[in-house]
């Protein structure tokens, strides 16, 4: 199974960027697929999860009405539109897929993870 994300870069604040998550080795309509952020000195936090059809979308508080999680099952592909980003969205964002149901916010629940992308917001 692979996880590649990508769309990663440096951004003025207020700006916008569009992770995308492309997923190989596994039946991807299958999976519930999450978005979690890892900054500097931190633990990793939940950020977006989207079940496997994508009616159901989960945010965290910090990023609720600024991104938003969307998925392609046709192309095995998640995204994460980030809009009106803050110097506090700068981390390392991954991507991670869960077969089970339960917590989509733990990221213990998940199966497998991404390497990850870096995303910068200036001030």
């Amino acid at each position: 199974v692979q996880l590649q994300a990508s769309g990663g870069g440096l951004v003025q604040a207020g700006g916008s960027l569009k992770l995308s998550c492309a997923a190989s080795g596994l039946t991807f309509s299958s999976y519930r697929m999450g978005w979690f952020r890892q900054a500097p000195g931190k633990e990793r936090e939940f950020a977006a999860a989207i079940n496997w059809s994508g009616s159901s979308k989960y945010y965290a508080d910090s990023v609720k009405d600024r991104f938003t999680i969307s998925r392609d099952n046709a192309k095995n592909t998640v995204y994460l539109q980030m809009n009106s980003l803050k110097p506090e969205d700068t981390a390392v964002y991954y991507c991670a897929a869960k077969l089970s149901g339960g917590s989509y916010y733990q990221t213990d629940e998940y199966d497998f993870w991404g390497r990850g992308t870096q995303v910068t917001v200036s001030s």
